[in-house]
């Protein structure tokens, strides 16, 4: 389904007019329009582009470092099982202390007291007899020949496994050095490196609890991070709206499962088809269904097949018109007449919701077309001569529109679960159930009374009208910008508190109702190069320095993640180039980057 949500461009929404008409007579609705104002205010929701995704990872690797005095590749190790929660980081280390912590990660600090290795070793794994310069150890102690180690390697980032790479000695849990890992692979196929390096880019996103990328089609490249609240609706600078939570289209008042349930039953058309199964049988000859119209219970198929109605067997030489043998219809099974009826009722019953749902779509869709028309007749408005000059009520009038019908739309397929059986039929009494569905539906229907009347009142030809007529209908529709908003918010709280907070056995939460709608994300920060300057000491203490065949890498930074590149989704992906900032472009799936 196509989002439909229009918000306006200008920073600010219901902005006052009080200088915008020569006259006294309206002062008296300034306290209106004040109670509806939309102030700008810093969004709490970022996008991550590809430009500021290194960024974000290093604004939360920063945090880690700092209060627990690590290295970059520690900090990454620990956030990655964590998911990026870095409350959570803070909070496992104040419990249960350091040692603790890293040891759940699979992080062990490098032992001072290992001893040198001969000039020549045998390598554990292979057996072979080896030079020191062709073996590598890790943190924990274990050494191991560079070609087992790259096997090792190439085995696990093929497996999924990249972002948490353990030790292959037995039973050790510590997680390898990203630094060695790169290099390794890097000297045996550079291709899987990159897609190594990858994967530990975006990890930050596919692993984090607060970051979803974007579901727009075709994808944007984006990823949208949330600091507080993950039940909530948010758009992207492309423009889509999504729940956070369950990354489809906005939907509150409905649950995430209302909608995912909501969007089945109408893409399957259950209903129909459990209704079609309960009133008609097939055919045992051509298989079409056939619905019976007489009271006979032998029927016939417009093929020429005659059947018993009642086992659906096909009438021959055993089972004809005159005699019936060895028949057993008259053995007991489910009452179908009752079974029938429910059928019937649940399908009408969905039928009364979906209608009304379909309807409020729609008139958002042609609703819509009212953007340019009262844009234009705005730019007729203010080419006359006339005591207003500001005509934001107008835009502001339509953005309410759009906000309030789409919760009326929405607020259908949440009463059909909310007050059928199929969700909480345990949870209330008939009685119970009959008061609240009588207390949302008086709501619903008040709300429905004034969005109509916005919609007639906003349809005007404003730019036909004088001024007189102007102030009047601009009264009005400020009226009834308040009203509807109020009833919004009513709505809400009594799905929140009488409805969804008074269930026991199941909890469903709904994004929070937002007056200006839903939140429109604002770009991350991306460091300057002189702003980068200054962290540049952070970077230096957070370099890693390992011994790899002899050869010493330093200031690389390290990653680990658990398991998720297999079967990575298509999703626009990044990576750095080498130790440059370059990153590759999100717009380009996995795929088709790994060829090039």
């Amino acid at each position: 389904m196509e989002d439909f949500i229009y918000i306006s461009d200008s920073e600010e929404d219901f902005m006052s007019d009080r200088d915008s008409v020569g006259n006294d007579d309206v002062e008296d609705d300034d306290s209106l329009e004040s109670d509806i104002k939309w102030t700008a205010t810093a969004s709490s929701t970022k996008v991550i582009t590809r430009e500021s995704l290194l960024v974000a990872q290093r604004e939360d690797l920063r945090r880690v470092m700092e209060l627990l005095n690590l290295s970059e590749q520690h900090a990454r190790t620990l956030l990655i099982y964590h998911r990026w929660d870095v409350e959570k980081v803070f909070a496992v280390f104040v419990e249960k202390g350091k040692d603790e912590l890293f040891a759940e990660a699979g992080i062990t600090e490098k032992n001072c007291m290992i001893k040198h290795a001969p000039a020549a070793m045998t390598c554990e794994v292979c057996m072979e007899d080896i030079p020191k310069h062709k073996a590598t150890t890790m943190d924990c102690g274990h050494c191991f020949c560079d070609n087992c180690w790259t096997e090792h390697f190439i085995v696990k980032i093929n497996e999924g496994q990249s972002r948490r790479i353990t030790c292959m000695a037995f039973k050790c849990t510590a997680i390898c050095d990203e630094a060695i890992v790169r290099n390794l692979v890097s000297a045996r196929d550079a291709d899987l490196a990159e897609r190594f390096e990858r994967f530990l880019l975006e990890s930050y996103i596919e692993d984090n609890q607060r970051v979803k990328w974007c579901p727009s089609v075709p994808h944007c490249g984006n990823a949208i991070r949330v600091e507080d609240e993950k039940f909530c609706e948010v758009e992207c600078t492309c423009g889509v709206q999504f729940c956070f939570s369950c990354s489809s289209e906005a939907h509150s008042p409905c649950s995430c499962l209302m909608w995912e349930l909501w969007v089945k039953k109408c893409r399957d058309e259950s209903e129909t088809v459990n209704w079609i199964t309960v009133n008609t049988k097939s055919c045992p000859k051509c298989h079409k269904n056939v619905e019976k119209n007489g009271g006979c219970n032998l029927v016939s198929c417009i093929c020429g097949q005659a059947f018993c109605w009642l086992c659906g067997g096909a009438t021959g030489r055993d089972h004809t018109w005159t005699s019936i043998a060895g028949h057993s219809c008259g053995r007991f099974k489910d009452d179908q007449e009752a079974q029938a009826e429910r059928a019937k009722r649940d399908l009408y019953r969905y039928m009364h919701y979906h209608n009304r749902y379909k309807a409020h779509t729609d008139s958002f869709k042609l609703e819509s077309k009212l953007k340019e028309t009262i844009q234009s007749q705005i730019s007729t408005l203010e080419d006359q001569e006339s005591d207003f000059k500001d005509f934001s009520w107008l835009t502001n009038g339509l953005n309410r529109l759009f906000r309030s019908r789409r919760v009326l739309s929405y607020s259908y397929p949440f009463a059909f679960y909310m007050f059928g059986e199929d969700l909480f039929g345990d949870e209330m009494t008939p009685a119970e159930r009959e008061i609240k569905q009588n207390l949302f539906e008086d709501q619903q229907q008040q709300l429905e009374v004034n969005v109509e009347k916005l919609s007639k009142v906003l349809e005007e030809r404003y730019d036909l009208l004088d001024d007189d007529k102007l102030k009047q209908l601009r009264m009005e529709l400020i009226n009834l910008s308040v009203i509807i908003d109020t009833l919004c918010k009513s709505m809400y709280e009594c799905i929140e508190n009488d409805l969804l907070g008074s269930l026991q056995l199941a909890t469903h939460r709904i994004a929070a109702y937002k007056s200006k709608g839903v939140e429109r994300a604002s770009e991350l920060h991306v460091w300057s190069t002189k702003e980068s300057s200054s962290i540049s000491c952070l970077q230096t203490d957070s370099s890693i320095s390992a011994t790899v065949g002899g050869t010493v890498e330093v200031g690389r930074s390290s990653s680990s993640s658990p398991d998720f590149e297999s079967g990575c989704p298509s999703r626009k992906r990044a990576k750095r180039e080498a130790l440059g900032n370059a990153l590759f472009d999100l717009n380009l799936p996995a795929e088709v980057i790994d060829k090039s």
